[in-house]
């Protein structure tokens, strides 16, 4: 029994949802997501989505919570969206903005230009005596964590010092360097 799967999803005001055979749109303020489902009943009626399974096969149960989560955050994605903050921890290091290109400059010999594609707003914000920030925001959860981990696999945080691009809030367990 997924717990996951069972529960309805609630559709707030202002969006949209067609669902065609083995499919979902979802359509809102920030745009319109498409999903593809299997072995998945999907019930739309009085602003609720529902979800039962076909069969008790393993395959399908497995996938009866997830199609559940990823229409959850398609409806969210689409009605208020998700926001991801990068942080770039290093002496020098430095993030900067143009159009849909980020300049990053994380101490190797040549800045790195990294395309985003444009369901992905990005914004950088710099403070005097603060780390610089880079901001995700998007209503596809999918490739705003696709972007957001391509941007991180630049620098991760080493171990040692910490230093290196992390998410804003994530804890980096650092090791203890050599004792003479």
């Amino acid at each position: 029994m997924s717990r996951v799967g069972n529960n309805p999803i609630i559709v707030p005001e202002g969006v949209d949802v067609n669902l065609q055979d083995g499919k979902i749109v979802v359509s809102g303020k920030l745009g319109s997501l498409t999903q593809n489902f299997y072995g998945i009943n999907v019930k739309y009626e009085n602003n609720l989505i529902t979800l039962s399974r076909d069969s008790e096969s393993k395959d399908i149960k497995s996938k009866h919570g997830l199609y559940r989560s990823l229409i959850n955050n398609m409806i969210v994605g689409v009605s208020s969206g998700f926001v991801k903050e990068l942080e770039l921890v290093g002496v020098g290091y430095r993030a900067s903005v143009q159009g849909q290109r980020l300049d990053l400059s994380l101490g190797f010999s040549h800045n790195i230009i990294f395309e985003i594609v444009p369901e992905v707003k990005i914004e950088t914000i710099s403070e005097k005596g603060k780390n610089p920030i880079i901001k995700l925001t998007s209503h596809d959860k999918q490739l705003l964590g696709f972007v957001s981990a391509k941007i991180r696999s630049f620098r991760k945080p080493e171990p040692y010092k910490g230093k290196g691009v992390r998410f804003v809030g994530e804890q980096v367990r650092k090791k203890a360097g050599k004792s003479a």
